[in-house]
């Protein structure tokens, strides 16, 4: 069967291709990445890793074919097509004019003029393509090698039919052909007329042309950390450059080639070669390296990015057709590869857009863009795949057909849902993978289910759920309940939830949730169940501090239009105080645990408030300014824009509560801001506040609880949201209230720089955090410290020293953290 389908692949590739050949140098060697293109038009491709290229032409006139690639002496070839298909192969010769001797003019290297020459002209260059329209094409691949069976304990299995027998094998591989509008700096819309990936028959592709625009032009190139171009205007900061030689092209034109390498190791530079064309100073072509350590991603060992440009005589521009990034990754043992080709033909490049070309919506799918046949792709393919690549999509789509038929995942869902005695205390789930449902049992044995706090002592948590999904639609429904039992109050508190999703266009969603919990003051829960069973065993710190409330809540939100999300809640609560059970703990046998009232540490007799009743409601919305969105078939993905703030605002009123002073209204708002500022690092900032009215008496439960720490020990990751050393509940307020959180990661920009320190590859983050509420000076913390620390791939570490004030020196402390 598979012979069978490979035969007919190849049929439908010699049918539809026009020109089409193989690219070898002189010893015989496949020559991958070589720019094919019809002289002076927007017409292009490229070779695959195999040297084998296929090339549309609009028809058989003689056709001036150019063969360009780095390394290699461009050659141009006048074909005449008498019929089609037709196939021409070509050897490249290796590049030879070297220079002999490099001459320095008043001690300047002659790279580094032609270097401030190109710096001086990106702005014209860039300018050439600003706007324009083109047809794209994207093809990803993803191989892992040396996959374990089992990681930490759980199976891993053969990823859906992606690995062999050596634990090896292609994950995930796709492609997409669209047509692009583009306008500097980020404008860009796209329209995804096929998508397929292997495998998967309804899949869409997320190849996109969106986050492709490496424009080594501007100054600095995002990969998750902004990197300092080459041709940057500081890149003698950065760079040193040599001439390492030059050659000329089909046209005569003398092009340099350039040698890249970074003054410091640790900076966010690239190495490598960029070939700049004399006089006009344009890019010719990039092949540079980026160092995983240098992006600050550790588990990517290296990422290759390779750039080929052409040069049209008539519109005297040199624009990029071609586009690769290679990369190897690799984490405790298991190794990962994968490349990424991307091709832009078919330019028409514009003086002016009209005013409505771009909006919010960025990337649409064309009707049946996932349901393109074997001929449309091979008509329209502009690199040819390789043999690899077409057995691996005749194997996927087979094991796809085979994979999702409901007899083999009836005989799956048999064997996983086998029932052993052992299962009470690791969990169980039994599913039914045809109709995409579950029912889930904890376990009394998973992460976080057995805590400690001195209410209830240890304290056990398991629970059921129900879950149901159609990945079409989006739909997805859960029903759950929690057991949670208290062992030295001896009481067993049972809660459930009924969430329903309906769809992934605009998230809107409900849910229900009731029955009996125990609950922290503060509905953030600024400490976690294992930093306070910590604190409490081992150091008699009891600081989470708790009440008991049978409840019954609605929820339901929705995106009302792009950027504005709103939601609303009615909760009804019963409220009663609770206090400690136990004073056990591993250590301090003869101290005493600070009693259960948030106020009053040393108050074991009296309650911090009266037992009662109350519903609340409450409105809110989320406005993100700019927000863009790729509208896909299954669903829409939301692009947040960091050019501008997120506000959030909120109404709640208390009412109907067992004591009418316990009514309030509270007015509240949050505004979120993060960017990142060149090369010098990510800047975040967050300010809250809020105003209570008709709440002089209000219980302490409705208080505004602010997120402090008194344990050191920071695992939330949450340093624009918290303070470090401010007590739980010592500023909580029914009055006024301003939160300030503003922090700097410097990203390396200050460390990298410091010999020997740098070594150390630590990020230096400064921040300030303030808290302002009615008849107290306001608190403030001043935090330096650093993240990024650790050793080899592995840098989860936070470490920050802080001082705090309020009416003077409060105090100092260091705190750890995990950031991931």
């Amino acid at each position: 069967m598979n012979k069978i389908l490979l035969v007919l692949l190849s049929i439908s590739s010699f049918a539809f291709s026009q020109i089409k050949g193989t690219i070898k140098d002189k010893e015989g060697n496949p020559v991958p990445f070589v720019n094919i293109y019809i002289e002076n038009t927007y017409i292009s491709t490229t070779s695959n890793e195999l040297g084998n290229y296929e090339l549309n032409v609009p028809d058989k006139k003689n056709v001036h074919l150019i063969f360009q690639c780095l390394g290699f002496k461009s050659q141009k070839h006048i074909l005449n097509i008498t019929n089609f298909p037709y196939e021409f192969d070509v050897v490249l010769q290796e590049e030879y004019f070297q220079l002999k001797e490099v001459v320095v003019m008043n001690g300047d290297n002659p790279a580094n003029e032609i270097i401030r020459n190109t710096i001086k002209s990106k702005k014209k260059n860039a300018a050439k393509t600003d706007k324009f329209e083109a047809d794209f094409y994207s093809r990803g691949i993803f191989r892992a090698k040396d996959i374990p069976k089992k990681f930490m304990g759980v199976e891993i299995g053969d990823l859906d039919g992606n690995l062999d027998s050596t634990r090896s094998g292609i994950i995930y591989q796709s492609e997409t052909v669209s047509k692009i509008k583009f306008e500097k700096p980020d404008n860009l819309k796209e329209e995804i007329i096929a998508s397929k990936i292997a495998g998967n028959d309804n899949g869409f592709s997320y190849n996109t042309a969106l986050n492709t625009n490496y424009d080594f032009y501007e100054n600095y190139i995002d990969f998750g950390i902004n990197m300092v171009s080459p041709i940057a205007d500081n890149a003698f900061n950065y760079y040193k450059f040599k001439l390492e030689s030059f050659f000329y092209d089909d046209k005569n034109q003398l092009i340099n080639k350039i040698l890249v390498t970074p003054k410091r190791d640790k900076e966010p530079v690239f190495e490598g070669y960029i070939y700049i064309v004399e006089d006009s100073w344009a890019i010719f072509g990039i092949d540079l390296d980026i160092k995983g350590y240098r992006m600050q991603q550790p588990i990517l060992e290296n990422m290759k990015l390779t750039q080929n440009f052409s040069y049209n005589s008539d519109s005297e521009i040199w624009v990029k057709n071609i586009q690769a990034l290679d990369f190897e990754a690799g984490i405790f043992g298991m190794k990962f590869t994968g490349k990424f080709t991307h091709v832009f033909t078919n330019y028409n490049f514009k003086d002016t857009f009209e005013k409505k070309t771009f909006g919010k919506e960025i990337v649409t799918f064309a009707e049946n863009a996932n349901k393109k046949d074997t001929s449309y792709w091979e008509e329209n393919r502009p690199v040819p795949l390789t043999e690899e690549e077409t057995k691996n999509y005749v194997k996927k789509d087979s094991i796809q057909t085979i994979r999702k038929s409901q007899v083999y995942l009836d005989s799956i869902d048999a064997k996983g849902n086998k029932f052993k005695l052992l299962k009470i205390i690791s969990g169980y789930t039994y599913k039914n993978s045809f109709k995409n449902w579950s029912f889930n049992y904890q376990g009394l044995s998973t992460v976080g289910s057995l805590s400690f706090n001195t209410v209830q002592g240890y304290n056990l948590n398991s629970g059921f759920s129900y879950t149901k999904r159609n990945e079409e639609t989006g739909k997805y429904t859960s029903i759950s309940s929690t057991f949670n039992y208290g062992f030295a109050e001896d009481r067993l508190r049972v809660k459930g939830n009924i969430y329903h999703r309906f769809n992934n266009k605009n998230n809107a969603y409900i849910s229900l949730s009731g029955g009996s919990a125990i609950s922290q003051f503060n509905p953030n829960e600024p400490i976690s169940n294992l930093v306070n069973s910590v604190a409490s065993l081992f150091f008699r710190n009891n600081f989470m501090k708790l009440y008991n409330k049978e409840f019954a809540e609605v929820n339901y939100g929705r995106e009302v239009t792009n950027g504005i999300f709103a939601s609303g809640k009615l909760v009804y609560e019963n409220r009663r105080a609770l206090f400690n059970n136990t004073s056990y703990s591993f250590a301090k046998k003869n101290d005493l645990y600070f009693s259960n009232d948030p106020l009053q540490p040393y108050n074991f007799t009296s309650v911090p408030f009266e037992q009662h009743h109350i519903i609340k409601a409450s409105l809110g919305t989320r406005i993100r300014f700019g927000q863009k969105y790729i509208s896909r078939p299954d669903g829409k993905i939301n692009i947040q824009n960091d050019n501008y703030p997120v506000l959030s605002f909120n109404y709640e009123k208390g009412f109907g509560a067992t004591n009418s002073n316990y009514h309030y209204d509270l007015i509240s708002g949050t505004i979120d801001y993060n960017t990142t500022i060149g090369n010098k690092g990510d800047f975040g900032l967050r300010f809250k506040a809020g105003k209570f009215f008709n709440a002089d008496n209000i219980s302490f439960v409705d208080y505004k609880h602010f997120n402090g720490n008194q344990t050191h020990v920071n695992l939330l990751n949450n340093s624009l949201n918290a303070f470090n050393l401010l007590p739980y509940y010592s500023h909580s307020t029914n009055d006024a209230y301003l939160e300030t959180h503003i922090e700097h990661n410097f990203k390396g920009y200050i460390m990298n720089k410091i010999p020997l320190l740098n070594k150390l590859q630590w990020n230096l983050i400064g921040g300030f955090h303030q808290l302002n509420i009615p008849n107290m000076k306001p608190y403030q913390e001043f935090t330096v410290g650093f993240d990024n620390i650790g050793f080899g791939k592995f840098r989860f570490l936070r470490v920050d020293y802080v001082r705090s004030y309020q009416n003077g020196v409060q105090g100092d402390g260091v705190m750890f953290g995990l950031k991931f």
